[in-house]
């Protein structure tokens, strides 16, 4: 069997989307936690460009970039396919994915950054949430009633959102506001075909506020 490496953090979601890819296809691998404060030679070789996590290593060879990754695995190995079959379908899929990676750092200075620069990412979030609210209106998923390629994308707005305003004290989804996207959310977590794939919430909430504190007792 070829061996596959993935170099990752566990609480990564970026991780996560890679890790989901390899148990879907039921491919074994070896998990190789960074420390990104002391990258290890392993990583800084193997993604000289942005080095940075997740890099999967299959036969010796890295590749970088976790949907790109997340791509590869379903080129390369049998089992249930990620993408859809449907060209049109497939196009689409691609669309939401890069449009989570374009919009993602938003959510991350909504977080992090503070006064006027703060509210600015909320409402740059806010509009966002607003146009996949109106996407997923009577959908179950991004791509038709099938978990796929762009729900994998969109794992951080599924659980990792959610800790991080219960982490942080921010909160940007209402039920209220965004009942397609929390339908999307209850979906994606609840589904038991997904649960097998989640990472613990409980775990992720206390490693988050644990960063929280930290970085909170720095200042």
């Amino acid at each position: 069997m070829a061996k596959v490496k993935l170099l990752g953090l566990w609480y990564s979601p970026f991780s996560h989307r890679v890790e989901w890819a390899l148990k879907i296809k039921g491919v074994e691998y070896e998990f190789i936690e960074e420390d990104l404060q002391n990258k290890s030679p392993l990583l800084l070789q193997s993604n000289p460009v942005h080095k940075k996590i997740p890099v999967l290593i299959h036969n010796g060879k890295p590749i970088c970039e976790s949907m790109v990754i997340v791509e590869y695995i379903d080129d390369t190995f049998e089992g249930p396919s990620i993408l859809p079959k449907d060209p049109y379908d497939r196009a689409i899929a691609r669309f939401w994915a890069n449009c989570f990676s374009e919009k993602g750092s938003a959510v991350g200075r909504s977080f992090f950054l503070k006064g006027e620069e703060q509210e600015k990412a909320k409402e740059e979030v806010y509009e966002m949430l607003k146009i996949l609210d109106n996407e997923l209106k009577d959908k179950k998923f991004f791509v038709g009633n099938k978990f796929g390629f762009a729900d994998i994308a969109a794992n951080a707005a599924a659980l990792w959102l959610g800790v991080l305003e219960e982490s942080y004290g921010v909160v940007l989804v209402r039920r209220e506001k965004f009942p397609n996207f929390c339908a999307w959310r209850d979906e994606y977590i609840n589904c038991n075909e997904n649960k097998k794939y989640l990472p613990s919430r409980d775990e992720l909430l206390a490693k988050f506020k644990t960063r929280f504190y930290n970085a909170s007792v720095a200042k």
